[in-house]
């Protein structure tokens, strides 16, 4: 028997590791496949048309309608038209963690939409539309914090329409005309919305505010719905009962009396309730004093002395300053996150802590919390901002929040330094993906679109509501743009500068609260030049932009293309529209450059034209 070469064997382990990490997970092809079988009907033959069976690999094998992030994850399921008459399975449908695109319009399904499709954590778009689905829709949608459109028209679902649905703050389409839907239309962000459609069902009510720049023909079709846009006026509130109208003129002035003597009693009780609640107030506050001083007072004893009962610290733990160290666990505020309510200012000290970089607002710390969850710090130092400011401002970023703004879990604060902690996220930024450094995974053009319409779309959102507060991002950059799971990117550290003393963009703009907004809009533009050239900057960018109208100048347009986007063939027309997009972000007048909003409408409508031409080629 010949003897197998002893290089064979680690080769073949090395070849078969790169197999398994590439390939969709086991369990998940076991999944998708089921669900294909009861989205048929158990239809053989649409399965081996489709060619999805476990012995292949979706990602790698080419599995029909389904598209991929790279090579190992499912990112998109396009099945229309495809004469499918069963009905959707969701808790096998989102086995695909990463599954971000669901389009199964144009079918026959029946049954209902089943809770369990808020399990597909990750989803951005669900086309249901032109099927016999029915039933009510579940509450769960609303968990979908990342959805952005969503199609369930020509269906016969009925019920209300879920009334939480207006928390999912990115949603851009609801398209759910020629339905059986009763009850009332949920108080939408109806300024945020491109498309809506709620024409031929069952429902009532007035319009709600906000819907009055709607077209008529998107409301039509719901007789017991009134007010603008439509013609049909709401009935006036109706007037008091004549029975209540009439009656003697004894019973009148009773009335009136006993009204009359409710009020004075009611009064002398709320001026008796404040004044106990002022005393026991001043009590309370007195005896808090005297107690933190005390606290205060034992805790400096306790380290000068060198106390053996201080909590003790890991050698690669958060440096702090001497007074942070000092200060109470209730100067963390934690914010209001499951992961991390339990979450103390000692527990950070103690826990160990890894440098991930030096910015120009301070340094990042990934920190274990529990050994199971990892956080992200923020150690910002030298910024002119009094604790009280700081409170207030973190307070109000908390309050604004939008699926492509990472939001901070905690934060503490300082004389002499402020913590802010998110959740870490592990897939790095956009910074390090553009450098190849995401383990060789591909980065199309359909990526790349996506990211540029998330931060757009994030950034929209936060300028438009946070514009009479003036707080802007301050230092976006793409290595400040964190990549979610399903490739959707995270603006981070929004909001850590209160001017524009660390302006970004060539030329300087007034110290206003607009001016702000003007460069996060400019450093927007510069991100997109990346996103299109493939390459990264370090600095402000301006070399990047300079070199970028220099070739479009001399009509060697193509020529700033990245070469990997242009050999898998992407769209140079819609390469070309973000690049207008970006050269008119980059203008080096502030006031010349286009708002949030209009860039975000324009990225979508780039993204629209290019999620039509992918659905007319599967």
């Amino acid at each position: 028997m010949e003897r197998i070469p002893t290089w064979v064997i680690p080769i073949s382990l090395l070849l078969l590791l790169i197999y398994s990490t590439n390939a969709e997970k086991e369990d998940v092809k076991v999944s998708l496949v089921s669900f294909l079988r009861k989205l048929s009907g158990n239809n053989s033959r649409i399965d081996l048309d489709l060619r999805w069976n476990t012995s292949t690999d979706p990602c790698l094998n080419g599995w029909e309608g389904v598209d991929c992030v790279g090579t190992n994850s499912v990112q998109k399921i396009i099945l229309e038209g495809r004469g499918l008459d069963g009905s959707i399975d969701a808790s096998l449908l989102c086995k695909a963690e990463s599954l971000a695109v669901v389009s199964l319009r144009d079918n026959e399904l029946h049954g209902q939409l089943p809770p369990e499709i808020s399990n597909c954590t990750e989803l951005t778009h669900l086309y249901l539309g032109s099927n016999r689905l029915s039933g009510s829709l579940p509450s769960s949608l609303s968990l979908l914090s990342n959805l952005k459109r969503l199609n369930i028209s020509y269906n016969n679902f009925s019920g209300e329409l879920p009334q939480d649905l207006p928390r999912v703050s990115g949603l851009k389409t609801i398209l759910a005309q020629n339905n059986s839907f009763n009850g009332t239309i949920p108080q939408f962000d109806f300024g945020n919305l491109q498309d809506f459609n709620v024409s031929y069902n069952r429902l009532s009510g007035p319009v709600p505010e906000g819907a009055e720049h709607l077209s008529a023909e998107s409301l039509v079709g719901n007789p017991g719905l009134c007010g603008e846009p439509l013609t049909v006026p709401c009935p006036p509130p109706p007037a008091p009962s004549p029975s209540h109208q009439g009656g003697n003129k004894s019973n009148k002035l009773s009335a009136e009396k006993v009204v009359m003597v409710s009020g004075y009693i009611a009064l002398g009780l709320v001026v008796l309730l404040f004044f106990t609640y002022k005393l026991v107030s001043r009590r309370m506050a007195d005896a808090k004093k005297g107690g933190y001083e005390k606290k205060v007072a034992d805790s400096s004893g306790k380290s000068s002395s060198g106390n053996k009962n201080t909590p003790s610290r890991s050698e690669y733990s958060l440096p702090t300053s001497n007074e942070s160290a000092a200060a109470v666990s209730s100067s963390l505020v934690v914010l209001v996150n499951p992961t991390t309510k339990e979450l103390k200012f000692e527990d950070l000290l103690k826990a160990p802590a890894e440098l991930l970089g030096r910015g120009r607002f301070g340094s990042l710390y990934k920190v274990m919390f529990d050994d199971t969850t990892a956080l992200a710090v923020k150690r910002i130092k030298d910024w002119a901002i009094s604790p009280e400011d700081f409170r207030k401002r973190m307070e109000r970023l908390d309050r604004v929040k939008h699926p492509n703004v990472l939001s901070a879990v905690a934060f503490y604060c300082s004389k002499q330094e402020k913590l802010l902690v998110y959740e870490y996220q592990k897939n790095g930024s956009l910074f390090n993906l553009l450098r190849g450094s995401q383990n060789g995974q591909a980065f199309d053009w359909d990526s790349r679109l996506s990211v540029a319409g998330g931060i757009a779309d994030g950034l929209a959102f936060m300028h438009q509501d946070l514009r009479e507060d003036g707080i802007g991002h301050g230092n976006l950059k793409s290595s400040n743009i964190l990549i979610k799971t399903n490739m959707e990117p995270c603006i981070s550290e929004y909001g850590l500068t209160t001017t524009n003393s660390h302006q970004t963009s060539p030329t300087p703009s007034n110290n206003t609260q607009v001016s702000i907004l003007k460069d996060d809009i400019h450093n927007l533009g510069i991100i997109l030049l990346e996103l299109l050239t493939g390459k990264v900057v370090q600095n402000n960018g301006s070399e990047l932009a300079q070199w970028v109208n220099s070739v479009v100048r001399e009509e060697w347009t193509v020529e700033v293309f990245d070469r990997a986007l242009l050999s898998e063939g992407a769209s140079e027309e819609q390469m070309v529209q973000l690049l207008q997009v970006a050269l008119k972000c980059t203008n080096p007048s502030p006031d010349a450059r286009p708002s949030m909003n209009q860039v975000a409408a324009t990225i979508e409508a780039i993204k629209e034209e290019n999620e039509r031409s992918i659905y007319s080629e599967s």
